[in-house]
């Protein structure tokens, strides 16, 4: 994925940036998430990338999206820094872009979203410390944001993709096990309106 690391925007087409823009605004507004203008704009440009399947896939590949163990190798094994913080970059993306949008396809899965969820937090944050060992104090503050506030964001982007999206009784039980596992308030409001009032499974003490 190509980006300009000096002002941290994705280098992106601007045929659903707007759509995007305003939903997450109102999905930014409807969680009480506050985040810097330039977090915004580009969780925005990230989703308007994405859009394109072609930026999301890769090409002629066994697999048309590399699991985020091998992403994180990658990041890992780069020969270069500039290398490893675009591997980094990728991993947060696609953490970020799947857990928020396609949460509910996980239950079928081996690795679920609070998986999507640690793999995303770590990478941002690891690609703001190597921004500000660079001096680059601007990309620093927007990768340390969004990994500080990967769950409330994950919430967010959720709240865009249940726009298009009618639940019913069958969606309790999972909306129920991400609550478990993420502590997403989304989910909480969620099983609220289904009639469902969260509570913490109890455990046996050992």
């Amino acid at each position: 994925m190509q980006a300009d690391m000096h002002t941290c925007r994705v280098v992106t087409a601007t045929n659903l940036a707007e759509f995007f823009r305003d939903a997450l605004h109102g999905a930014l507004a409807d969680q009480r998430l506050e985040v810097d203008e330039r977090t915004e704009r580009y969780v925005v440009d990230m989703l308007t990338l994405f859009a394109r399947a072609e930026r999301l896939y890769q090409a002629n590949a066994d697999r048309p999206l590399k699991p985020l163990a091998l992403m994180l190798a990658d990041a890992l094994e780069a020969t270069s820094v500039a290398g490893r913080e675009l591997a980094l970059q990728r991993l947060g993306d696609i953490s970020l872009f799947m857990a928020g949008l396609f949460a509910r396809g996980f239950s079928r899965r081996l690795v679920d979203v609070d998986y999507h969820i640690a793999m995303g937090g770590r990478a941002y944050g690891a690609l703001a410390r190597s921004h500000e060992r660079r001096r680059r104090l601007e990309p620093a503050r927007v990768f340390a944001e969004l990994a500080a506030k990967f769950q409330p964001l994950v919430d967010a982007l959720g709240e865009i993709a249940d726009a298009a999206y009618v639940f019913s009784q069958r969606d309790i039980l999972r909306l129920y096990e991400i609550w478990l596992k993420t502590g997403s308030a989304r989910a909480r409001r969620l099983l609220r309106r289904l009639g469902v009032e969260p509570a913490p499974v109890a455990t046996r003490p050992h």
